[in-house]
């Protein structure tokens, strides 16, 4: 084992979920125990294919319309309940988070990907594409973004007071390297909580959209917004505006976007960060699988249904909305895009990453790490953040 690896092991040692992929991997035992039928559905969840399963490609054209759709799908499903009856509210909250997964993956598909030149053929498209959902998702200014989110892929920047995840990390959610991770936990979820911090999120988003270095867009984004607001406004559908859509569109939106951000990154040891080279890059980002590990007892018992009752009941509840609210897209496989981040074939992310993972990630000293569920990897990376020690970051008192 390498030196990196074993600066991994040392920095989430009390993290159980963490799991070299070339020795362990849930997602095989489910291909082996489980019916072929479910297989396929099993691919889509746990963005991991079986072995030996067919290549299945897709195009970045593919994602955005799947993103549509599914935010159209939400928005309709949300209306057709709201004029339903009563009884119909119960399922409001799914129809919302539908809406919110639409928006997420406008965003990390294809708003992301826009800054990577790769959605469509030219560079001057991507960057029309990208400041068009920078208006429609109320984010970042395209131009500001694409510049920053290069700084991001840049070893030298990853983790410092330069990179937007950390700035995320140590600004938005007040959290800082060296706390108790009890401590940790509490500010994350404190901010996600917290009434004023989601405003003070939302009104970062309408500064960094509307009031920016492009008079064009300011004035564009809130002629749009000002008409769609007068207009919900005299139609008499205010409110109903404000629950079809405000609220996927702010405070969902903003907790799928945090939880998604927290499980992106670890932060390796001192040595790693010092270092800045690929086996930092290979140890600071890992696969995070929506999914749980087969129950290893058969349903030959009640003891053994009971577990593999409870094994799908996790899988179609928490692991099934992880998926669709916050690991949207190639979100599972963030770990792959940092390593090849001007693939042109990441919207057949799935595959991509197995593919390079089963080649050993040539160019690459450490082969892929991986997390099996969204709280176990959040876990991982507030571990490591408790035992973080960035001179870059601690010195200037961020």
């Amino acid at each position: 084992m390498s030196i990196a690896a074993d600066a991994w092991s040392t920095a989430t040692r009390d993290t159980s979920g963490v799991v070299d992929a070339a020795r362990s991997d849930p997602r095989l035992e489910m291909a082996r125990r489980l019916p072929a039928a479910v297989q396929p559905f099993l691919t889509w969840l746990t963005a991991k294919p079986a072995p030996g399963e067919a290549y299945r490609a897709h195009t970045a054209i593919y994602h955005f319309v799947t993103a549509i759709v599914c935010l159209l799908a939400g928005v309709a499903l949300s209306v057709a309940i709201l004029l339903g009856p009563l009884f119909l509210m119960v399922f409001l909250p799914v129809a919302l988070i539908v809406t919110t997964a639409g928006l997420g993956k406008l965003q990390v598909t294809i708003y992301h990907h826009c800054a990577h030149g790769t959605v469509l053929g030219t560079r001057e498209r991507n960057r029309r594409l990208g400041s068009v959902l920078s208006v429609f998702l109320l984010i970042k200014h395209f131009d500001v973004y694409q510049k920053e989110h290069m700084l991001h892929h840049s070893a030298k920047r990853l983790l410092t007071e330069e990179d937007e995840f950390a700035q995320f990390l140590f600004g938005s959610c007040g959290l800082k390297p060296g706390l108790a991770k009890e401590e940790l936990y509490h500010r994350v979820i404190s901010s996600l909580l917290s009434p004023m911090s989601h405003f003070r999120l939302f009104v970062l988003r309408v500064q960094s959209c509307l009031l920016t270095h492009d008079r064009v867009q300011n004035w564009a984004g809130a002629a749009f917004w000002a008409a769609v607001i007068a207009t919900a406004w005299g139609a008499g559908v205010f409110l109903e505006f404000a629950v079809v859509w405000l609220i996927p569109f702010t405070v969902l939106f903003q907790i799928a976007t945090a939880l998604r951000i927290l499980c992106e990154h670890r932060f390796p040891h001192r040595q790693l960060v010092e270092a800045r080279n690929k086996e930092f890059i290979s140890n600071a980002t890992a696969g995070v699988f929506p999914g749980a590990a087969l129950p290893a007892c058969r349903p030959a018992s009640l003891a053994g249904v009971l577990a593999w009752g409870g094994w799908w009941a996790e899988m179609l509840t928490v692991h099934l909305f992880v998926r669709v609210f916050v690991l949207v897209g190639d979100a599972p496989c963030h770990d792959y895009h940092h390593r090849r981040p001007a693939s042109k074939r990441w919207a057949s992310y799935i595959h991509e990453r197995q593919k390079d993972q089963d080649q050993g990630c040539a160019g690459f000293p450490i082969n892929y790490f991986e997390y099996w569920g969204l709280f176990t990897a959040i876990d991982g990376t507030l571990e490591t953040l408790s035992v973080f020690e960035p001179p870059a970051i601690q010195d200037k008192g961020v």
